[in-house]
């Protein structure tokens, strides 16, 4: 079983994921894993944004982030859906603790590109409030929110986030939980689970338009934790009730990411 493994959840995803996952991170926690979670928050804000009568934008699938979109984020996200994860996991029996990536200056970020407004790109993680929250036992909980060296702070794509996260703490292994089984490829007209990937598969997909929309930042996100000594990112469905047990034990499920595959995209 690891020792450490960070888990990154999808914004799409919060709202429905059954109780016995976060029984599973609790079971984890108590085993002696030290869990780190990354979460997302995208349908909410979009929530937010809708009722206070402002049209989300989004390019490539990332979204735009002006002035009001951060405000809004930064309630959503801080306010709202972390603490509810940090309570999902205390009411399964585990311990929790929530923070953004601008407590303790966690992320460390520049400016991305112009056209997305206030979003940021990660320069550096300093690990020392993470580090602390696990020695005390405690599972830290990450909202995806940036600060720069002037104090601005950022809206930071979560993938991405877990990705630099993973590498910065040395997790073996990144768990991305979405609401499918992973990276799926129609084959003799039906829709498979590609048990395995690389990253000359992964842009062969990408170029094929099988591994599309807010796919693309998973994979991308997953390529670069490998980059910083994460052995393995796994891509599975949250819903399957268990499946945490079975990813700590060893067992196959999902979409394994690795920086050599073994077996070839169809």
């Amino acid at each position: 079983m690891v020792n450490q493994l960070v888990i990154k959840c999808g914004g799409s995803t919060l709202e429905q994921l059954p109780a016995s996952f976060y029984k599973d991170i609790a079971m984890l926690q108590r085993q002696g894993v030290l869990v780190t979670i990354v979460h997302g928050g995208g349908p909410a804000i979009s929530a937010m944004l809708k009722q206070m009568g402002i049209a989300p934008k989004f390019v490539d699938g990332l979204r735009v982030t002006d002035e009001a979109t951060l405000q809004v984020a930064q309630m959503v996200l801080i306010g709202q859906t972390n603490k509810q994860i940090v309570s999902n996991i205390q009411m399964a029996g585990g311990r929790a603790a929530g923070i953004s990536g601008i407590d303790g200056a966690t992320l460390q970020v520049v400016q991305g590109p112009r056209h997305l407004g206030f979003v940021g790109e990660i320069q550096r993680v300093d690990t020392m409030l993470i580090a602390a929250l696990a020695h005390s036992e405690l599972i830290p909980v990450i909202a995806p929110l940036g600060i720069d060296q002037s104090g601005q702070i950022y809206n930071v794509n979560a993938d991405t986030v877990a990705g630099a996260v993973a590498g910065a703490i040395g997790a073996k292994q990144l768990i991305m939980v979405t609401d499918v089984p992973g990276v799926m490829q129609e084959v003799e007209g039906a829709k498979q689970v590609l048990p395995e990937l690389d990253r000359k598969q992964i842009d062969e997909l990408i170029a094929a338009g099988v591994i599309y929309g807010g796919m693309i930042p998973k994979v991308r996100a997953a390529l670069d934790a490998l980059e910083q000594q994460v052995e393995e990112v796994l891509i599975i469905n949250g819903y399957e009730p268990g499946i945490l047990h079975k990813v700590a034990a060893g067992d196959a499920v999902g979409t394994k990411i690795v920086k050599k595959g073994k077996v070839s995209a169809q």
